[in-house]
């Protein structure tokens, strides 16, 4: 899947999201670590950033570590 732009996946702490940045980036997926849009969540303030043609393998490898997004915006 080649769709353009980029997405952003929320997680309930930074910590989750770190974890998640390391483990998406080891399967060789290219991320970033950005600060949450607040439009978005005011929950946690740190988000995962990624190509949006990506998300449904960034969601698969995420759920094969137990560590399913509580959301997934298209920005």
């Amino acid at each position: 899947m080649n769709e353009p732009g980029y997405g952003v996946a929320l997680f309930q702490s930074t910590h989750w999201a770190i974890r998640a940045e390391k483990i998406t980036r080891d399967a060789g997926l290219e991320v970033k670590l950005i600060p949450t849009p607040r439009h978005l969540s005011s929950n946690c303030g740190t988000a995962l950033r990624f190509r949006w043609g990506d998300r449904d393998e960034l969601v698969r490898v995420l759920e094969e570590h137990g560590l399913a997004p509580d959301g997934i915006h298209r920005i």
